[in-house]
């Protein structure tokens, strides 16, 4: 007798003759070559994580990629491209489980050219930033095809569509709601019963029309619940679609039994009723979240004001979302460069390490072209739009993963919950199986069917994401962007607020500015508000709006800026200075805060600022007593007093802080016990707003966008911050009423399908009806809470 045998890698059968080697057998010198790859770099962990979860290799001609070498194509199929590294997102249709992943994230490992990949699982994409100079694209489709992930490339994909309704799911559901329709109409004389010589005679004729309705339900239909349950159970996972797919074969079973037997019709009816209503509610779940997902990446426009720079020099701040190819922008130094662009003015030095992991910088000279999402690190450049904002892009760069401060939270005690309640479920349906059994055999069917239906916690599962996802709807509408929904909960947690006082608590437009030294030239005034145009710091701006004098252009040469000092250039052959009294080797005599400058190493004289508050900011820190607040300043202690009269109830004041400084501050917090929010500016205070539990980036007038931040808020709102820390918490109390729910319509529903007074039919009606409570119930709670601290926008 010959003993079937598989491949070791893709666990395939051996149809032909088999491969030896290293003690294992393979189907074929593709699946072998992959195990040596994966052995000589020592991954073999790749088997211990999935037993054969290999993909066979495919073993068509390789020439198939050269296409992709072309410049036309190249560039349309790339995300990114500069110096020597590419960015490529791939759709790989058979990636299907976490060894998959394991291995496609490893690629790094295989291949030298391989800088890092990225799997998103959901839309079975890999990203991967490799090394264009060294590794063609069509070699690396190649290389991917001989692990056996193949990527699909079409036009589709290459235009970056993506295809927002599954059109497989459509079909699914068609057939069901089909099957399930003329199931009821065959079965419907057997429902009325009564002795009709004609019905009893055709009833076998109805009863196989109805069987081989249910066959393609059963087979194609449901199949998503199989492939779920099998990869959830061979990871040793037990899912949740495992208990639905145990009530599938149960209730397909008896039937046939029934049917073979005459013992009665079965329940093919029901069958095609409880998948047909599964996926439907399926259907409005994805559909929910697409529409969630659409609103997020192209609705919720960041509030970064971008400098708009017309032919006559004159600036203007106007809206991310309202810049047009063929503008004109301007970019400080710091500052990342929101859309795709060419160099106008200015010598580019850009740090794209927010995009490919790596900080080194490319060097840029007028006519070249810039990447969006690159920081400029040096003077100021003057670009020409060549490219719409493209929101999502900036999304995906403001969620990479680099920068995601990794905590458990809500949607780990849902999973968590979910598992141990499958466990509890199936031992509630044997128990429940083993009572029938001895009472009504036939009613043991429907009693344990009618259990594994009702007992789905999807409504559980669904009532974090989408409680969430409408609180961040409701906050984006009024000017508060929140990275994910854990920054939510993390926002519910806090106890510590730390405020950055210039330009955060202070108005950026709104300053007092008066002038002591002895009278600047036109000449050397021209050159200074070139150079403040270089920098964006909030004291800067204000000093270069104030200067009244025409702003030409003028090339800055060797700039520099030291982060809480300040920064120098040379311009029109002379060396200027802007920054505090130290960098400038003056002393501070008087508590101010001022700007000093020097040509040349000789001192001209100081700007001095008399801050303005923000409006309101006393009335917010009288409804916040119950955080710990401190305040961080760069500058002196000269309006220490003022502040205490503002802040009554402030724990500690710190002044003369540097960016450095600032971290520590918040990582002591931290130390002793406390979540701490950090407000300050997106790009000076970046160390601190990572370090920070909550880091929130206020804009005003500069681009504020960072990844080091978990939400991006207008600074007209910071008076307002109690409401957004109100309905954060709000949110969390939603989202545990929503849990009740779920619980209460498992509890009564079980109740009624253990006592067998529940049909499995009438359980797949009330399973996705559990889901649709949950969403029309944090719809509508979402909604309240909303207007009640939004009125207009909620």
């Amino acid at each position: 007798m010959k003993v079937s045998e598989n491949c070791f890698h893709c666990g395939q059968g051996i149809e032909k003759e088999r491969i030896s080697f290293d003690e294992k057998i393979f189907c074929c010198n593709g699946c072998k070559s992959v195990y040596e790859i994966l052995n000589i770099n020592n991954l073999t962990n790749f088997y211990e994580l999935n037993k054969r979860a290999g993909i066979r290799p495919s073993d068509e001609n390789f020439s198939q990629f050269d296409y992709l070498d072309s410049p036309e194509i190249f560039e349309k199929i790339t995300d990114f491209s500069e110096g020597n590294t590419s960015l490529v997102t791939f759709k790989i249709p058979v990636i299907h489980c976490s060894s998959c992943i394991w291995l496609l994230e490893s690629l790094h490992t295989l291949h030298n050219d391989i800088k890092y990949s990225q799997v998103n699982f959901t839309r079975k994409n890999l990203q991967i930033s490799f090394n264009h100079n060294d590794l063609k694209l069509s070699e690396l489709a190649n290389f991917l095809t001989n692990l056996g992930y193949k990527p699909a490339i079409s036009l589709e994909t290459a235009d970056k569509n993506e295809d927002n309704l599954d059109k497989s799911l459509l079909v699914k559901l068609a057939i069901a709601g089909f099957a399930f329709g003329n199931g009821m109409f065959l079965a419907f004389p057997e429902y009325i019963g009564g002795e009709d010589v004609w019905m009893e005679h055709y009833k076998g004729l109805f009863r196989f029309l109805m069987f081989m309705l249910s066959i393609p339900v059963v087979l194609y239909s449901a199949s998503d619940y199989y492939k779920s349950a099998w990869y959830g159970l061979k990871n040793k996972i037990v899912n949740i679609d495992v208990p639905i797919v145990l009530g599938i074969f149960v209730l397909f079973g008896r039937s046939v039994y029934e049917v073979l037997t005459d013992y009665g019709p079965g329940y093919f009816d029901t069958l095609c009723g409880l998948l047909f209503f599964m996926l439907l509610g399926k259907m409005f779940q994805k559909r929910t979240y697409s529409s969630l997902s659409y609103d997020r990446d192209y609705k919720s426009f960041y509030p970064i004001a971008v400098t708009k720079v017309d032919f006559g020099g004159k600036q203007q701040n106007i809206l991310l979302s309202e810049i047009k190819v063929g503008d004109r922008i301007l970019v400080r130094n710091q500052e990342i460069i929101p859309v795709d662009a060419v160099l106008i003015n200015g010598e580019g030095n850009i740090d794209n390490s927010f995009i490919t992991g790596e900080s080194e910088s490319i060097s840029k000279q007028p006519g070249d072209k810039i990447f969006a999402g690159g920081k400029q690190v040096g003077s100021s450049l003057e670009l020409e739009v060549i490219k719409n904002v493209d929101q999502s892009y900036l999304t995906q760069l403001w969620n990479k993963e680099a920068f995601k401060k990794h905590e458990t939270g809500l949607d780990t005690l849902i999973n968590d919950i979910s598992k141990y309640f499958t466990f509890i479920i199936l031992g509630i349906a044997i128990i429940s199986g083993i009572y029938w059994y001895f009472i009504d055999l036939e009613k043991m069917f429907q009693v344990i069917s009618a259990i594994l239906i009702i007992a789905c916690p999807c409504a559980l599962a669904l009532s974090s994401p989408f409680t969430f996802g409408h609180i961040m709807r409701i906050l984006g509408r009024n000017k508060f962007y929140v990275k994910d929904t854990l920054t939510i909960e993390k926002i519910s947690k806090i106890d510590a607020i730390v405020f950055d006082k210039t330009g955060t608590i202070t108005e950026r437009k709104k300053t007092n500015i008066k002038f002591e030294g002895t009278e600047i030239p036109e000449f050397d005034l021209m050159n200074i508000k070139t150079l403040l145009k270089n920098s964006n710091h909030p004291l800067s701006k204000s000093l270069y709006d104030f200067i009244e004098i025409k702003d030409d252009y003028f090339p800055v040469e060797n700039f520099v800026e030291i982060s809480g000092k300040g920064y120098e250039a040379k311009i029109r052959g002379n060396l200027y200075k802007i920054g505090s009294a130290k960098y400038n080797n003056q002393e501070s005599k008087n508590l101010e805060t001022a700007v000093f400058i020097s040509k040349n190493n000789e001192f001209l004289g100081k700007f001095i600022f008399k801050n303005e508050y923000r409006e309101n900011l006393k009335n917010l820190f009288e409804k916040i007593t119950q955080y710990k607040i401190f305040i961080l300043s760069g500058d002196n202690s000269s309006e220490e007093n003022q502040l205490k009269t503002i802040i009554p109830n402030v724990s500690s004041m710190a002044f003369n802080q540097s960016p450095e400084d600032k971290l520590n501050f918040i990582q002591n917090l931290q130390n002793n016990g406390m979540k701490v929010a950090m407000l300050g500016d997106g790009l000076n205070d970046a160390g601190a707003l990572k370090q920070s539990n909550v880091g929130i980036a206020i804009s005003d007038d500069t681009n504020s966008f960072t990844p080091s931040s978990d939400v991006i808020m207008n600074g007209e709102k910071v008076s307002d911050l109690d409401k957004y820390l109100n309905v954060c918490k709000g949110s969390m109390t939603i989202v545990k009423l929503t849990f009740v729910i779920s619980f209460l319509y498992n509890i009564v529903g079980l109740s009624f399908a253990v006592t067998g007074n529940m049909s499995p039919l009438f359980a797949a009606i009330l399973m996705p009806l559990s889901s649709i409570t949950v969403i029309t119930f944090t719809t509508l709670s979402t909604w309240i809470l909303g207007r009640k601290y939004f009125r207009k926008t909620a």
